[in-house]
């Protein structure tokens, strides 16, 4: 296998983990534990936009750097719009709070909004992967 067959398939790959990102999200919500759902969102986003920015072999081993890509490359160049920015930049600070801080909630109106709208922002990611 190439290297270009080689990155479609892992692109692939993330794409799939964001979609079971998506669903575990939904049923942590609808099992109440609004938390759990707040991380499977983020990290619905997170495989998405790692799946772009590879497609264009950029890697990162830390969230902060896909971050900053994620802004530079996608948001402040135009392909992606400010509010898809401003999700994921949500999203991020969300899952740390949640993860990472103690007696953190979230109301459940929230967490279904941030639901709604990743679905929105990995569609639209989704189309600038080239031949997924």
């Amino acid at each position: 296998m190439n290297e270009q067959e080689n990155l479609k398939e892992i692109i692939r790959y993330w794409l799939e983990k964001a979609y079971e990102s998506l669903e575990a999200a939904e049923d942590e919500m609808e099992a109440g534990r609004l938390s759990f759902s707040v991380n499977r969102i983020y990290y619905a986003c997170f495989y998405t936009v790692s799946a772009v920015l590879l497609q264009e072999k950029l890697r990162f081993k830390k969230h902060s750097g896909v971050r900053a890509a994620f802004h530079q490359h996608l948001v402040k160049s135009g392909l992606i719009s400010r509010e898809h920015g401003q999700l994921y930049d949500e999203l991020f600070e969300a899952r740390q709070r949640g993860d990472y801080i103690e007696l953190v909630s979230f109301e459940e109106n929230r967490v279904k909004d941030w639901l709604q709208r990743a679905r929105e922002f990995i569609e639209t990611i989704k189309l600038l992967i080239k031949n997924e």
